[in-house]
């Protein structure tokens, strides 16, 4: 006998949606698949309205979405293992983190029914309810809250914990809710998963403090600059900083050396004439010093310039800098001063 050799035959329709699916697919940069579960049709549909310009959205039935998928291959076939449940396809041209962001904003908070998983620890919080007194405040306290008739009407006496995360909601608890206002959950595209040149992501990794990676980079460039800045490593950044280190240590050291350099003889002036004074300051008879010495006390010796920038600091290099030329400044002030105080004394 022969064997008879069967084929499938591809009805027309769902050739046409895969190649739509497929087209969605390529027209994309990042391409990811989204939980639609619980999500009402006209929620679903401001949300879609929402993301327009920025993201696209696609439903189709699974098998046709996994056909799709396969048939562009590049990678985007790993997609294939989210493809479960009420889902659909998201495309953007925006990197996988910014659609994330998008995402989670656009969730809306929303009952939870009967059945239902709590996302959450539900409580019930401290207050007035609003309602009159009636069954209703059995109704609470069957569900474990804290409630009692009070001034004419039910409060709930203390914030109360009446179901925790991972536990399912009954019947009694979802009407108690409903008659609260109080929406537990929230409803949204939940994003899977999202392939972007070459990486496929799962939502624990694009959740990101946007605050926390901010000082994370501040931080980073400070030590980068500290560390140009102590190897002598010169960079646009630093080329400035490690231009007034070097005058300041070459300073330093010109007026540690006594060199009779012109930048550093009014430094050496003053430091003399400090130290002419603090020696005057330490004889106790005027007279036995010079008129202009007479009743003079002990002046701060000049400061010399020194190197603020250890290997320990955090690099805030250029203001310091900026501090110690304007000490160095106030120096060549002094030193001025000084030398018209020996002037006066020797001329």
């Amino acid at each position: 006998m022969s064997s008879v050799r069967k084929t499938e035959t591809i009805p027309e329709w769902k050739r046409e949606e895969v190649d739509e699916l497929v087209e969605f697919i390529d027209s994309y940069a990042s391409v990811g698949i989204v939980g639609v579960a619980g999500i009402p049709s006209r929620q679903l549909q401001a949300m879609r309205r929402e993301l327009h310009g920025s993201a696209g959205v696609r439903m189709s039935r699974n098998t046709l979405t996994t056909r799709a998928l396969e048939e562009v291959d590049d990678g985007v076939e790993a997609l294939t293992e989210y493809v479960s449940g009420q889902v659909a396809l998201v495309g953007t041209n925006d990197n996988p983190f910014g659609l994330f962001k998008q995402l989670e904003a656009s969730k809306t908070p929303a009952p939870i029914n009967e059945g239902e998983v709590a996302p959450n620890d539900i409580v019930i919080p401290e207050g007035d309810t609003g309602v009159d007194p009636g069954p209703f405040v059995g109704e609470l306290q069957t569900v474990g809250a804290s409630a009692r008739i009070m001034d004419g009407s039910i409060k709930v006496t203390e914030d109360s914990t009446v179901l925790e995360e991972g536990e399912v909601v009954d019947n009694d608890l979802a009407n108690v809710l409903v008659e609260l206002g109080i929406e537990p959950k929230e409803v949204g595209l939940d994003l899977r998963a999202v392939y972007s040149e070459g990486v496929l992501f799962e939502p624990e990794e694009l959740e990101l403090d946007v605050d926390e990676y901010e000082a994370d980079i501040r931080s980073a460039a400070a030590a980068a600059r500290n560390l140009s800045v102590n190897a002598a490593y010169p960079t646009a950044a630093t080329a400035g900083t490690l231009l007034a280190k070097a005058s300041g240590e070459a300073k330093s050291v010109g007026l540690f050396a006594e060199i009779e350099s012109p930048d550093v003889v009014p430094d050496l002036i003053g430091k003399a004439d400090a130290q002419l004074r603090a020696l005057a300051a330490q004889i106790d008879d005027d007279e036995a010093l010079p008129e202009e010495l007479q009743g003079v006390e002990a002046a701060p010796a000049a400061k010399p310039a020194t190197d603020d920038a250890d290997e320990e600091e955090q690099a805030d290099e250029e203001t310091e800098d900026a501090e110690e030329a304007d000490a160095d400044d106030a120096d060549d002030d002094d030193g001025d001063d000084g030398g018209e105080g020996l002037g006066a004394m020797f001329g």
